[in-house]
């Protein structure tokens, strides 16, 4: 029983990472989604002078391997942790100083930006703690400039095990939800297995 306590504490970290545990877990992450991260860049064809937004940045290494990746971009992070905003803010210190970057803790279902603020947004692994999916789907869909798309990758299983929760979250909800918020070309994508985890997106476009 006490183990059991032990492991859901360590666990909810990976949900919201708080102290000193939190930024150990922070940076682990860092070293164990090098491949999704990679992958998710590429699927978002960033274009010069992009305005990207990372939700749900973590310790910040999405943002500093597409500001290296990039010249021209711009890359916003947002994440409710102040533990892993810290991070993000140390490992991305020059960029935010020059202004290529900027990172800010706040809620997923609150995004504390203007309408058609960015060309881009992307989320690596959050979906699993998506609260509430219409109302996140329904700030993308707010902060994406008309033409603008986003990539949410997650995984969906692991080895022989398909995951069912999250591919019904995804089918049942995520979909119908960003087609009724008349986001476009919404598709799921495969991507590469990483530790024998199975990388998907799911990814779309606001209408013109």
């Amino acid at each position: 029983m006490r183990f059991a306590r032990l492991k859901n504490w360590i666990d909810s970290h990976y949900e919201n990472p708080r102290g000193i545990v939190g930024t150990y877990i922070g940076e682990k992450m860092v070293r164990q989604h090098r491949v999704e991260v990679d992958w998710t860049i590429d699927q978002l064809w960033i274009q010069s002078n992009a305005r990207v937004l990372d939700l749900g940045c973590g310790a910040g290494d999405a943002i500093a391997q597409m500001l290296h990746r990039v010249d021209s971009v711009h890359v916003t992070g947002l994440d409710r942790s102040k533990t892993v905003v810290r991070s993000a803010l140390k490992r991305n210190r020059a960029a935010v100083q020059t202004g290529r970057a900027e990172i800010v803790e706040a809620d997923l279902r609150r995004l504390p930006f203007p309408d058609a603020q960015f060309d881009r947004v992307f989320s690596i692994h959050t979906l699993y703690f998506w609260e509430d999916v219409n109302a996140v789907l329904a700030e993308i869909e707010r902060v994406l400039v008309p033409g603008g798309s986003f990539v949410i990758t997650y995984c969906d299983g692991k080895g022989d095990i398909t995951w069912d929760g999250i591919v019904s979250i995804v089918r049942e909800q995520f979909i119908p939800a960003a087609s009724s918020l008349g986001l476009i070309d919404v598709i799921e994508t495969r991507g590469p297995d990483s530790r024998d985890y199975h990388t998907v997106a799911v990814s779309g476009r606001k209408a013109v």
